[in-house]
């Protein structure tokens, strides 16, 4: 008898649903299944695929309302968040079927005595394993890109998100989807290290923890399979002597809390130089106080539960380990006494070396603000780091901030004077412990395909 997933209620702790789990031949049969509609579908063109995208994009925003409810009930995201998320993700559908016909194109290159075509194949089935932070964009990242490759997706989203994952896969269906193409698998870890084996699966693409990137990264490795991974990072924001405090403050308020604190790319740790440390810490403070608990189904809520009771209280060892070391709280740090994943925004000061809220993720909404001496040395402290997915700069000098960014931030994305997520025109990725490869602006098309070279000589 397989076992059972439950999904529960992040603000209640009430039980959602319980789903049965497949067992390895129910998770082989629907590999082989996936890969029999991959079979049919990378022989239709470019623009029929992108056709179908089109459409699964329209079914999205169709059915934009239900899977937002969904995804707030089953991890506590803020529904206006929700909504925004599932428009993120018909976006991502309008651009790739945009851009991908002429993306995906057959180039062709002079070469001694003929033509030279490089062109870019399918390969087959692809493995993800996806977090639960954002239960529907995860999936779609890697999902759209790969369908308009001409490939075959498997997904194993996180336990607490099930119903997101098994109602994506309606979705793409509603769209036009062929059946079985995008193949969900409701399967337990063990299940999940012979999957990425299968002969039939051809890469692994997969968002979480540094930890658990390097056990994935490992398994691939060992079956000769390529992998992608969009691991985690305590991205650094530079506030620089000459930046707009109004400007720096409320963006940082915002890139800290936003999803309730648990983004890849959330603003983690605020480095400030001397100039504007005082001023920057007491209206980030002031700031954050105003920031209330609140039922995420409400339009007014600014700030919901952590998406799980255990998760919530790991990132509340880190801020009390952290205070241990020499940091200070000067906002929010108390477990509220009532059931539910809830913690409250909360500030550390004093923040240094050897402190979790320094060296490591805080995946929740607590802020880390670090004194910097002066320019240089703010640059310095955001480049002190494992990890390198993003960050962000604030200076009215755009010129000086946009060469820090390029030359000299050691991240895959950095934000001048703002906060972004993502978007689907740009690419997205980290370096370092954050990870390898890159997703959207048409780079994540080309990740898993077999970019081939066609020699064609002239006629004698």
């Amino acid at each position: 008898m397989s076992n059972e997933i439950k999904t529960v209620n992040p603000a209640t702790e009430e039980t959602i649903t319980t789903y049965d789990q497949m067992d390895e031949n129910q998770a082989f049969d629907a590999i082989e299944a996936c890969h029999a509609a991959f079979d049919q579908w990378r022989l239709k063109s470019t623009q029929e695929r992108a056709e179908i995208i089109r459409g699964v994009g329209q079914a999205l925003r169709d059915n934009k309302e239900e899977f937002a409810q969904l995804m707030t009930q089953e991890v506590g995201k803020l529904i206006g968040d929700s909504r925004d998320e599932v428009e993120l993700c018909a976006s991502i559908c309008d651009f790739t079927a945009e851009n991908g016909p002429s993306e995906l194109a057959d180039e062709e290159r002079d070469i001694p005595g003929g033509t030279g075509v490089v062109t870019y194949a399918p390969v087959g089935v692809i493995y993800g394993i996806q977090p639960w932070n954002f239960p529907s964009y995860q999936a779609v990242r890697y999902t759209i890109a790969n369908l308009m490759a001409g490939n075959g997706v498997l997904l194993k989203h996180a336990e607490n998100c099930t119903g997101s994952g098994l109602f994506l896969k309606k979705v793409l269906e509603a769209g036009g989807l062929p059946k079985d193409l995008f193949t969900v698998l409701v399967i337990d870890h063990d299940t999940s290290d012979k999957i990425i084996g299968h002969k039939l699966v051809r890469g692994v693409t997969m968002t979480g923890s540094d930890k658990a990137g390097a056990i994935i990264a490992q398994k691939a490795a060992e079956h000769l399979k390529k992998s992608v991974l969009e691991l985690g990072s305590n991205d650094a924001y530079i506030v620089l002597d000459d930046a707009d405090l109004d400007v720096a403050v409320d963006a940082c308020v915002q890139g800290r809390m936003y999803n309730n604190g648990q983004t890849c790319v959330n603003a983690k740790r605020f480095v400030v130089t001397d100039k504007n440390y005082d001023e920057f810490v007491n209206r980030y403070v002031e700031k954050v106080k105003a920031i209330e608990l609140g039922d995420p189904t409400d339009d007014n809520t600014k700030l919901g539960p952590m998406s799980r009771t255990d998760l919530r209280d790991d990132l509340h060892q880190q801020v009390q380990d952290s205070v241990a070391n020499g940091a200070r709280v000067l906002a929010g740090g108390e477990v509220p006494d009532k059931p539910g994943a809830w913690y409250p925004a909360t500030v550390l000061v004093d923040v240094k070396p050897g402190q979790p809220a320094y060296d490591d993720e805080l995946f929740g909404p607590v802020a880390s603000i670090i004194r910097a001496k002066d320019d240089e040395d703010a640059m310095r402290i955001a480049n002190d780091s494992r990890y390198g997915l993003g960050g962000g700069i604030f200076s009215k000098d755009e010129k000086r901030a946009r060469e820090l960014a390029s030359r000299h931030f050691d991240t895959g994305m950095v934000s001048v004077n703002g906060f972004n997520i993502a978007i689907p025109n740009m690419p997205f990725g980290g370096v370092k412990d954050s990870g390898y490869g890159r997703e959207h602006g048409g780079f994540g098309m080309k990740e898993f395909v077999n970019i081939k070279s066609v020699y064609i000589s002239e006629a004698a």
